[in-house]
């Protein structure tokens, strides 16, 4: 049985919504130190409890759901570059996979109260779905 056929019961829950000058897959660069630009997050009100402790200057990696990925793709050319071998996508950083779930390292810029946050650099296109928010730990911390 396929992923596809099974039955998890598994659901995850859009947070918020990307706000990006990237409109087209075409914009965005690979990687977000490939001068990816800021861009804003706007989160369900709902969970704007969940910002505290987000300050500007906070490193942050942020979660989101790739809505436009092609979900049948196990196989691909590092960097879309048919002169390179075909790797499994899960030895690459593609954005095809089964579970296109985008991990971004950023830097929050601004916090607005309740639940808009201000971050760069992020190379996704605009209104993609934000699925979490997890503070970034350094080694030197537990």
């Amino acid at each position: 049985m396929t992923g596809s056929e099974q039955e998890t019961g598994y659901q995850v829950r859009i947070i918020g919504t990307v706000r990006s000058p990237l409109k087209r897959l075409e914009d965005c660069p690979r990687q977000g130190e490939e001068d990816a630009p800021e861009a804003w997050l706007e989160l369900d009100p709902a969970c704007a409890d969940g910002l505290d402790g987000i300050r500007a200057g906070s490193e942050v990696l942020l979660f989101t759901w790739l809505h436009l990925a092609d979900r049948g793709v196990l196989q691909v050319h590092l960097h879309g570059d048919p002169q390179q071998p075909l790797s499994g996508v899960f030895a690459t950083r593609s954005p095809a996979r089964p579970n296109p779930v985008g991990m971004h390292r950023v830097t929050v810029l601004k916090v607005v109260k309740p639940a808009r946050l201000h971050v760069a650099p992020l190379e996704v296109v605009d209104g993609t779905p934000v699925i979490d928010i997890k503070p970034v730990r350094h080694s030197r911390e537990r």
